[in-house]
């Protein structure tokens, strides 16, 4: 491959971003035509002013006409009132349209978010994430509206100035020929350094982002664990690297405005030198040398904004790239059709294996599992035994390797997602409150519910009388994860949610394992109200908490071991009968 291959390839990519950029703009094409009149309208106005001044230089000092510097003066009046309101058009118009790609782009990229598989997120930083979502769209909109201004407006304006510039005088015009060229090279040169540069900003970017929000999520443990210099160290490395990226783009970025600019000043030095010899001033008269120099002059903002263009589109290009990069990411395989109306619970995995790698080891290995509807079995085993990675394939969070699982004697890859998902619930020893109300929080799953229902469901979780104790009762804000709650009546919001639902298959993963006794035993017994008539599957660490389940499967190294009753595996060596006297000490009885 030759060396200008990948700077082909680059170039090649660049376009396809910017083309698909392009692509959200155009369903708001009426904007955009407005816009695009609007600048033609203000690109017409610089050669307009430019010409005007060759009327008043010929007009007042050589012809000495008073009437036209009257003319003159009402002339000026109008057509900055016309270029004032075409700019005007021009900025709002064009900001409107970019401001409504990176709204949509947000929605798509918000809505990739919640359809992004498990193991998507298992592999990516949060906070890159949220910089895709917040920074780079921003980089993107930038480019937008700076890239349709300076490609039409200013673009238009060069176009007019130089037109202008021939029509006055075509000899002195040829000095442009020579400015112009070199002003492309300086251009392209400093390019290819922009995209790079802007790409490991935006990485850079991602990186603050992720150091700032493990901080703001784990604020407790920095505290506790005086982890404060440590993690200001963190911040601090990835704060200046970001800096030192900037700065550098910053310099790159003056620097070539510096020589463009004087590239296009030694042009103007040229044009005055060239209008100086005795052939070429017989061919002017003042007012037309004062024209050309007005046009050249006023070339010279448009053309710094055009040569900024590049910084800007790098910017907007890699940003759009790794933007794209996550939409192309993808997505849930909901490949389903059928839609699963009512379930009896009977569950069967065959055979089923999970590798969450492709060429990974694998965290399960042919497990046979069959589990009958209304039956409420436990899970237990050491840490990375299996037990999670078992019930995350059940809602389908991660796809099993190998083997299968039914629901009802039917294979669950052939329902849709959406109905799958209807009729599990989850309840969790992490529980996930949003920053909401209550009566919001409980009715997630259920969101028609009424305040009624809502009622109902806390009541039966013990989870009315503190709920009505606070400031607002049901209205009560939690804060972020229910800071405002304790761990026990976060786990009872929790159970609420999933009475609300009333969903027929109910996985319980260590669900009051983080509890003291007194909260425990609370939430035991709304959990056993919860699991009354539906399938449960429970992990369990707390031995104690699943002496009743109908069987218990004893999981190692990704298979299951041993099954039973809490009776049956006690009787005999086992080992769930090792992991009782773990825990309690003394034979097991």
């Amino acid at each position: 491959m030759s060396e200008t291959d990948p700077q082909r390839k680059t170039l090649a990519d660049g376009r396809v971003v910017y083309r698909r950029l392009w692509a959200y703009a155009l369903p708001h094409w009426r904007m955009f035509v407005v816009s695009i009149v609007a600048m033609i309208v203000y690109a017409g106005m610089g050669p307009a002013f430019a010409k005007l001044t060759q009327s008043l230089v010929d007009g007042s000092f050589i012809q000495s006409g008073p009437e036209v510097l009257r003319e003159a003066a009402w002339t000026l009046v109008w057509l900055s009132v016309l270029r004032g309101v075409a700019g005007f058009a021009s900025d709002y118009y064009s900001g409107w349209v970019s401001r409504r790609v990176i709204a949509d782009l947000r929605r798509d990229l918000f809505d990739q978010f919640l359809n992004l598989p498990c193991a998507y997120y298992d592999q990516s930083s949060s906070g890159q994430l949220l910089s895709k979502l917040l920074y780079n769209t921003e980089q993107v909109a930038t480019s937008l509206s700076t890239g349709i201004v300076t490609v039409f407006k200013d673009s238009l304006s060069i176009v007019g100035l130089t037109a202008l510039m021939v029509y006055e005088n075509p000899l002195l015009s040829l000095v442009m020929m020579v400015v112009g060229p070199l002003l492309g090279v300086g251009t392209r040169q400093v390019s290819k350094r922009f995209r790079k540069m802007s790409m490991r900003i935006q990485e850079s970017m991602g990186n603050v982002g992720h150091v700032a929000q493990e901080v703001l999520d784990a604020q407790r443990v920095v505290k506790v664990f005086d982890g404060k210099d440590y993690e200001t160290g963190k911040f601090k490395r990835e704060n200046e690297s970001n800096q030192r990226r900037q700065l550098r783009l910053i310099a790159t970025d003056a620097i070539s405005g510096a020589i463009i600019q004087f590239i296009y000043i030694g042009g103007i030095a040229t044009i005055l030198y060239v209008a100086s010899l005795d052939s070429v001033r017989a061919s002017l008269t003042p007012g037309s040398l004062v024209s050309f120099v007005a046009a050249m002059a006023m070339m010279q903002s448009p053309i710094k904004r055009v040569t900024q263009l590049v910084s800007v589109l790098q910017r907007g290009i890699a940003a759009g790239d790794s933007i794209f990069e996550v939409l192309d990411a993808g997505r849930e395989r909901d490949t389903g059709k059928l839609e699963l109306l009512s379930t009896q619970g009977r569950i069967e995995y065959r055979a089923v294996g999970l590798a969450y790698r492709d060429g990974g080891e694998y965290a399960l290995r042919k497990v046979d599992l069959a589990i009958e509807p209304g039956r409420t079995i436990a899970l237990v085993g050491h840490s990375g035994s299996g037990k999670t990675s078992l019930v995350r394939l059940l809602p389908r969070l991660y796809e099993a390797t190998e083997g299968k699982i039914l629901i009802d004697g039917l294979d669950i890859r052939g329902f849709t997602l959406g109905s799958l998902r209807r009729h599990i619930s989850y309840v969790g020893q992490e529980v996930t409150l949003f920053n909401d109300t209550v009566a919001n929080n409980i009715a997630y799953g259920k969101r028609d519910a009424s305040r009624e229902d809502i009622r109902r469901a806390a009541a039966a979780a013990f989870a009315l009388d503190f709920i009505e104790n606070l400031p607002q009762g049901f209205d009560t804000q939690v804060g972020q994860q229910g800071v405002v709650l304790s761990g026990g009546q976060r786990q009872r919001i929790a159970i609420a949610r999933a009475l609300l639902k009333d969903a027929p298959i109910l996985i319980l993963d260590e669900a009051t394992s983080a509890l003291d006794a007194e909260s425990e035993r609370n939430v035991q017994d709304a959990l056993e109200i919860l699991m009354r008539g539906r399938t449960t599957l429970v992990i369990a660490h707390r031995l104690s908490t699943i002496q009743n389940a109908d069987r218990i499967y004893v999981m190692r190294d990704g298979g299951i071991v041993e099954a039973g009753t809490h009776a049956e595996l006690l009787a005999g060596p086992s080992y769930y009968a090792d992991l009782y006297r773990m825990q309690f000490g003394g034979a097991a009885a």
